[in-house]
């Protein structure tokens, strides 16, 4: 069976729009038909089309669930897993309960693999871009396990707290961008034009300007004439640093900097750890083994120097070490975290210490973002108001220059 998008006219005259699940088109227009409905236009979905049977470029275009959606739709499937449902009719069930076409084919095309009998890993993985690789093996490992419906439950805690991490994230970032957009473009607006005017009149004086005024003159002049170039300048070298950092050698070499940096070695270091723990803990606590574990925590890694780092600590384990000791040789991992997991192992508990460490880590990376941020927020009104305090400093130096003369 395959999802189809139809336009069909009701018995009032209405044209109606939606997705239809159908053995072939005539079955689709059959049953379009049953529900009083006059086909006028039927299409198979191109979002429900295997991904592997895409072009490349098709591929990279795919269809693509929002944070908060993928975590809507992850708490409903779960909620009808545990009620005892089968797999089929809860994909159904769910489709039908969403209002959004795109995902309704998704979910539909989903249902048509697992009625072929495919597994629900298999079927979500038609659609990568839609269900990330952690999302697909945690599923896996519960289908293994025989625990699909506690499986899904962990998974959907797990994308409801990503989901309120991003959007937190993103609500406490609004303002600070605000005020530096609003910061550069007052500043731009007085050096092109204000500061211009108000200098000419200095100038048709005859009067020596201080040398404040003089370099508020020439950079006014500057943005003025090159600003357009400036904004090109700074566009073009963003596109090849983008360029340059696709080669992985340079990225290796950039991502292992930015581990080291001061300042932005504790924001990078903690975003990915706290990653790694989240996805190690809601791994081995699906049932899954440690070592296969570990290979699909280092895969969701941003970082490429530190997932090196972690496939090292990967293979230490498999010949027989410790993880603690194993993700201590990386030289990347906070003590603290080295500790709970050195206790979990001890005391043969290790995945419910992953998961304190995981939330540990997470309490520890909001803290370090809140504290980013509240610091943000007045580094950018001091930085304004010099920059304000220098123009309004260029301006006046020449006025009181002027009074010394005439008295």
């Amino acid at each position: 069976m395959g999802a189809y998008d139809y336009q069909a006219l009701t018995l009032e005259g209405k044209i109606r729009r939606g997705v239809i699940e159908a053995e072939s088109s005539r079955h689709a227009r059959q049953l379009l038909r049953e529900r009083g409905l006059t086909p006028l236009a039927l299409d198979r979905s191109h979002q429900a089309q295997p991904a592997t049977s895409r072009w490349p470029l098709n591929l990279l275009l795919s269809p693509r669930l929002p944070a908060k959606q993928l975590a809507l739709v992850t708490r409903q499937l779960a909620t009808l897993i545990q009620a005892g449902l089968p797999l089929e009719e809860v994909l159904q069930a769910v489709a039908k309960q969403s209002d959004n076409r795109k995902l309704q084919t998704i979910l539909l095309a989903v249902r048509s693999k697992v009625l072929e009998g495919h597994t629900l890993a298999a079927s979500l993985a038609e659609f990568p871009r839609a269900f990330p690789h952690l999302y697909r093996a945690t599923v896996a490992a519960g289908e293994h396990s025989g625990h699909l419906d506690k499986v899904m439950n962990r998974l959907a805690d797990h994308t409801e707290e990503n989901q309120q991490f991003q959007q937190k994230i993103t609500m406490a970032m609004i303002y600070p961008c605000l005020l530096t957009l609003l910061s550069i473009a007052m500043v731009s607006g007085l050096m092109v034009y204000v500061v211009p005017d108000v200098i000419e009149v200095f100038i048709n004086s005859g009067q020596a300007l201080p040398t404040l005024t003089v370099a508020l003159v020439a950079l006014s002049d500057f943005i003025g004439a090159y600003g357009g170039w400036l904004l090109l300048l700074l566009a073009l070298l963003a596109i090849a640093t983008n360029r340059l950092l696709q080669q992985p050698r340079v990225r290796l070499r950039f991502h292992r900097a930015l581990l080291h940096w001061p300042f932005v070695r504790r924001f990078s270091r903690g975003v990915n750890t706290s990653r790694y723990a989240s996805t190690l803990a809601i791994l081995t606590s699906s049932g899954l083994p440690l070592v296969e574990a570990m290979h699909i925590a280092g895969d969701v890694i941003g970082n490429d120097h530190l997932k090196q780092q972690l496939q090292l600590a990967t293979q230490r384990v498999k010949e027989g070490g410790s993880l603690h000791q194993s993700l201590e040789a990386c030289g990347y991992f906070p003590p603290m975290m080295l500790h709970m997991i050195a206790s979990g192992e001890a005391s043969g508990e290790l995945d419910r210490m992953l998961e304190r460490t995981a939330d540990y880590q997470s309490r520890e990376l909001q803290n370090l973002i809140s504290i980013l941020v509240a610091l943000f927020e007045p580094a950018m009104l001091l930085l304004m108001g010099l920059a304000v305090l220098l123009i309004v400093m260029a301006i006046l130096l020449p006025i009181l220059n002027m009074n010394q003369l005439v008295s």
